[in-house]
Parts: C-alpha cells; sequence; structure tokens
C-alpha cells in the first residue's frame, strides 16, 4: 500500500539535492514541552537551533510568532492577516516550496504543516525523520543563522480544516456520523496518568485513539508504511468518507494525526485546535476513564 498523497513527504536525500532552488524554504520549527502536575510549560526550541541546524535552514517560533497569543490557549491559530505578517516576514509565500522539520518526532513540523496548508500554501512539505535522520546519516550541519527575503504571502484560508468546541458538542449529542480522535499517549486517554498534565483525567466522550508518538518508528524517526497507518486510523474508526477530528492537549500531536490521515487521502480532517487544554478546563463537560 502507498500513501495517497507521498507528495507531502520529502526524504533527506531529496532535500540535499534541492536545498539550493531558488524557491525552497527549509525552516526548524522545534519547541520542548515540559510537563508539571495539571500543566505544560513550552520552551523555545531556538537554542538548540543555534548550536547546529541543516544548513540554510531558518527558524519558525510556534508560540512567538505564529500562534493567536490573545486567546487564553496555547498555540491557537492566529489570524489570516497575522499568519501572513509572519510567514511574509521570513520570506515564505503561498507559493513557496516549505520544507519542515524539527527534532521531536515530527509533529512540531506537521504542526506548521497543517497551518500552512490551512492558509494556501500547497507547496509546504514535512521532512521525514527531521532532524534525527538528518545527522544520523551524518549529513552538514551549520551554526550560521539563515534568513530569506521578506515577501507577501497571501492567504486563502479554509476554516473546514479547524473545529471548535462547538462542533465536539455536538459530535458528542449525536452520538456518531464523524470521527473524533484523541492523538495522546495511551495512558492520557485512559486516564492511568491521572490527568497529570490538564487537571483531569480521560478522554472525551465516544473519542478512539491514535496516539502521535504511534506514527514514528521509533529506531529510524521515520513516518511507518502507509499500510500500517492506515490500519491504526481503520481501526480507531475512522472511515475514508467521514468527518474526522483530531485532537490532543493543544493542537501539535492532533495535527500529526491531521497530517498522516492527509497523507493516507482523508479529506474531511480537522484539529480541534484548543484541545483538552480548552476542554479539560471545564468541569462541567464529561471526561470518560477506562
Amino acid at each position: 500500500m502507498a500513501f495517497a498523497h507521498p507528495e507531502y513527504l520529502v526524504t533527506t536525500d531529496w532535500l540535499a539535492a534541492h536545498q539550493g532552488d531558488d524557491d525552497v524554504r527549509v525552516f526548524e520549527t522545534t519547541v520542548f514541552l515540559h510537563r508539571g502536575e495539571g500543566s505544560v510549560r513550552a520552551e523555545s526550541g531556538r537554542a538548540q537551533y543555534d548550536t547546529g541546524h541543516i544548513p540554510g535552514a531558518g527558524f519558525l517560533e510556534l508560540q512567538a510568532e505564529f500562534s493567536d497569543n490573545d486567546q487564553p490557549y496555547r498555540f491557537m491559530m492566529p489570524s489570516a492577516e497575522a499568519f501572513a505578517d509572519a510567514a511574509g516576514r521570513h520570506g515564505i509565500s503561498e507559493s513557496s516550496r516549505l520544507v519542515l522539520y524539527d527534532r521531536l518526532g515530527s509533529q512540531w513540523a506537521a504542526r506548521f504543516w497543517w497551518m500552512f496548508r490551512s492558509m494556501g500554501c500547497t507547496g509546504a512539505v514535512v521532512l521525514d525523520g527531521g532532524w534525527t535522520r538528518w545527522t544520523a546519516e551524518g549529513r552538514a550541519v551549520s551554526t550560521d543563522p539563515a534568513t530569506y527575503a521578506p515577501v507577501t504571502f497571501n492567504p486563502t484560508p479554509d476554516p473546514s480544516r479547524f473545529a471548535d468546541l462547538d462542533e465536539v458538542k455536538a459530535f458528542m449529542e449525536s452520538g456518531g456520523g464523524s470521527c473524533l480522535i484523541n492523538a495522546l499517549g495511551r495512558d492520557q486517554h485512559s486516564g492511568e496518568d491521572g490527568g497529570r498534565a490538564y487537571g483531569r483525567a480521560g478522554h472525551i466522550p465516544g473519542a478512539t485513539n491514535v496516539p502521535s508518538g504511534e506514527l514514528i518508528d521509533a529506531e529510524t524517526g521515520l513516518y511507518r508504511p502507509a499500510e500500517e497507518l492506515a490500519a491504526l486510523f481503520a481501526d480507531a474508526g475512522a472511515g475514508p468518507g467521514q468527518r474526522v477530528v483530531t485532537y490532543c492537549g493543544g493542537g501539535i500531536a492532533a495535527s500529526n494525526d491531521a497530517f498522516v490521515l492527509a497523507m493516507l487521502g482523508y479529506e474531511n480532517v480537522a484539529v480541534y485546535d484548543a484541545s483538552m487544554s480548552e476542554y479539560a478546563a471545564d468541569p462541567s463537560l464529561p471526561l470518560v476513564a477506562d
């Protein structure tokens, strides 16, 4: 079995051959999460980028530049205007061939992929294996800062790529018709973790579970084969013609699930952007622990 859209991924060989092309823009996107009791702290990966990165790669600050920080929840999708301004400052246009990578299993790259695709940048791709694969192969590393000349990014927003709490409530009330998938770990989904990160244990009623961390081969850092990924989502009840909504803690792991679903050919996929950060904060909303 092959991916319906293998073009959403590029290999390290491809990047090494094309990173000097005029329309290619390469960016690292790493963020580190530090989990505590009932809280999650985010740390930019910029310091690690500065110690060494893929030659020619810039760095995109998710929280500082590409999130709506007027919202009460972290990492919320910004307005089209704010997103376009930030992209343009980094030299990214809607027609750029945008290569995204991170150091942590590609979920941060997938988050940026989802955002850029939702704004009409159809040339956005994820580097399969990211920094882990690049360095494991002994490829060149640079500490030189990389910048691109500012350009204009003309957004064409697709709001159907994001879901809100009202859609999640409608899913619970309907009891079917769409599919809700939790991208958090299995202990978080079951409630075994005790709700350590988000204050309450369990998952949204009716949700199934495809952990973002299970999408990647632990040994190679690459996405698992298409047939294995397809089986994970089929077992979770995702039908090809369904509306599929993914969620996690704050829309990051959910974006990785959504990215893989897009590669598999699912055409009606959305990320619940506020995810458990919003849902678990409201004690009137039910959670299921099993």
